[in-house]
């Protein structure tokens, strides 16, 4: 494989006797899987776009994720004058976007908001709001106000798997959980495989809010959304899931396809259709 020419010589000398060994013994047949995986991973060639073969098709909806790192002293501040203007382009008709939820981290990078918006419509309806949102003089102010008080920001645009909850609405109170996962390079279309069976495992307590993976901005992330009563129901939720015959497959095969993971538990503002 590539990977093997491209190790070094002293590696490429033990790797076959090392998988040899891997595959002669037959009382470790899941971990021998896994070891080999770090060396020869067989891709499937593709033949269409993972935007064609795991978002839904019944729609056409674009997501933007944005992360705000807020100066500590500004956040209240920032959060009031969010909950004056976003919620105004949520209800006004003419933009073709709707304000998913709205949060502040609780558990993880702290003084952040992070926005989660849909574009009914993809790509076109994203440019008709950006360009409509420049001749929007109250939200021109508000971007100016809000600058100040930012340390850095980024988004990302996302499509929804297929095999997700759409995200809608909800009654609270809640806590949120968004797990970013950053996967290997050429492993999104395994993870969506292993995923779209795994969900059936995480639905029963209504949790499942929404499942992403990003089309532009840092690529092969895949951001899962879940919604708890508090931090107590969480961990019985998610301990729950390992009584169930298969959820322990599912986890061991999907663990090797990360590369680095984040946790974090969100707060809802006000104003967020997400409670």
């Amino acid at each position: 494989t590539q990977a093997f020419w491209q190790a070094p010589l002293p590696a490429r000398a033990i790797l076959p006797e090392l998988l040899e060994k891997l595959t002669s013994s037959s009382n470790r047949p899941r971990e021998d899987s896994w070891l080999k995986s770090l060396f020869v991973r067989k891709v499937d060639p593709r033949k269409d776009a993972h935007s064609n073969l795991l978002a839904k098709k019944e729609t056409s909806s674009l997501y933007k994720l944005q992360f705000h790192n807020v100066k500590p002293e500004c956040l209240e501040g920032y959060n009031r004058i969010c909950q004056e203007v976003l919620p105004k382009i949520h209800e006004d008709k003419q933009y073709p976007c709707t304000l998913v939820g709205t949060w502040n981290t609780w558990y993880g990078e702290q003084d952040q908001a992070v926005h989660l918006w849909r574009y009914e419509g993809g790509y076109p309806a994203l440019t008709e709001v950006m360009n409509k949102l420049k001749e929007n003089q109250e939200f021109v102010s508000f971007r100016k106000a809000r600058s100040d008080m930012l340390l850095s920001r980024k988004n990302q645009l996302l499509l929804e798997f297929s095999f997700w909850n759409e995200p809608v609405p909800r009654s609270g109170p809640n806590i949120y959980e968004l797990r970013s996962y950053q996967l290997r390079p050429g492993t999104m279309i395994e993870w969506g495989n292993y995923w779209a069976r795994a969900i059936r495992f995480r639905q029963d307590n209504n949790e499942a809010v929404g499942g992403f993976f990003s089309q532009i901005g840092q690529l092969y992330m895949v951001h899962h959304l879940w919604a708890y009563k508090d931090l107590q129901t969480r961990e019985d939720i998610r301990n729950a899931a390992w009584h169930k015959h298969g959820w322990e497959e599912l986890v061991y095969y999907t663990v090797p396809l990360i590369q680095e993971m984040e946790s974090r538990i969100m707060i809802p503002l006000k104003t967020s259709p997400l409670q």
